[in-house]
């Protein structure tokens, strides 16, 4: 009896041995399409019996969206899509489900990586550290820097309390932060550990600073947007490692120059790896280029990861990380 094809979208670093061990339950293929164009070519070719990929972040530079027109191309023997990354707005959920196509994704070996780049930003952001560092590369030494403001009994609240906020809630609240959050439901007692629940609005008017940790979808895109800022009090601090378009960045450079936010940092952005020249320009923004996963050790937990999960696809007809979109469909 065949094995059943697995194919690779993209590459893989540090896991390579765990790939490999793969084979003894699939036949592994690796992705050589140019371009969207040639993919969908060869969908109909050489990868038209694949039942699962293994897909990374950058592999949307070969066969660009997984959307509705890329997914009515899809063989009718492809039913897995295994993506590396906690993120997975790169892909279309609707459209998939509707084809029976499931999707997992890396929702936990992220989490203290990218709170650690959080938490980095907030200390930033509140000590305008980016501004002192400007002055320092300038020869000013410390001079005409202002005071800023401690993080002990400031209000941080987190918008999307998943694995990540709740890693950021714990890094908080050890620098003395009093943590509040919304989410689309509140936790459990036990999952939010004393952190209080309130409503979109009042997180908004009541935090000093402002965490943003949920994932980007229709419904979130520009979530924070020139009438939130109107909500929020003046000279908010706010953090983004989530994805850059739940926030509106020209509304963003605004609130900026209004001083209605005093201070930001970010690491990811709208247009990623463009970044509005209304930021680059400002020193009270402390820019990084995505760097929230980016260290060996978590790289390599995200790559088992994934490969677990299609090692499940193919021996049970699961995936252990589903997408929360799909749970039904287990």
């Amino acid at each position: 009896m065949s094995k059943p094809k697995v194919l690779l979208l993209g590459e893989i670093a540090h896991a390579k041995a765990e790939w490999e061990a793969l084979s003894d339950v699939a036949t592994l293929e690796v992705c050589d399409s140019k371009n969207r164009e040639e993919f969908i070519k060869d969908l109909k070719g050489k990868y038209s019996d694949i039942v699962a990929c293994y897909r990374t972040f950058k592999s949307v530079e070969i066969t660009g969206r997984i959307d509705a027109d890329l997914v009515k191309e899809l063989p009718k023997s492809f039913k897995y899509i295994c993506h590396n990354g906690a993120g997975y707005d790169q892909i279309d959920v609707a459209p998939c489900s509707e084809k029976g196509i499931k999707i997992s994704n890396c929702p936990s070996t992220v989490d203290d990586a990218t709170a650690d780049v959080n938490m980095f930003l907030i200390l930033g952001a509140l000590r305008k550290f980016n501004l002192g560092m400007s002055k320092l590369r300038r020869g000013q030494w410390n001079s005409g820097m202002p005071l800023t403001h401690d993080p002990e009994g400031k209000v941080l609240g987190i918008l999307g309390m998943g694995g990540i906020g709740r890693a950021l809630k714990k890094r908080a609240e050890a620098f003395g932060m009093t943590v509040q959050y919304h989410n689309r439901r509140e936790l459990s007692s036990e999952l939010a550990d004393g952190a209080k629940y309130v409503s979109f609005d009042e997180l908004l008017a009541t935090s000093d600073v402002l965490s943003l940790n949920l994932p980007l979808n229709p419904n979130t895109r520009h979530i924070i947007n020139k009438d939130a800022f109107s909500k929020m009090k003046d000279g908010v601090v706010i953090a983004n490692t989530a994805r850059g378009a739940v926030m509106d960045e020209a509304a963003l450079v605004d609130a900026l120059a209004s001083g209605k936010v005093q201070c930001v940092g970010l690491d990811v952005f709208e247009a990623e790896p463009k970044i509005h020249p209304g930021l680059i320009d400002n020193e009270d923004v402390i820019l990084l280029p995505h760097l929230g996963t980016l260290t060996y050790e978590t790289q390599k937990k995200m790559e088992i990861q994934v490969i677990d999960n299609v090692r499940a696809a193919v021996t049970s007809g699961k995936l252990n990380t589903i997408i929360p979109e799909q749970v039904s469909m287990q």
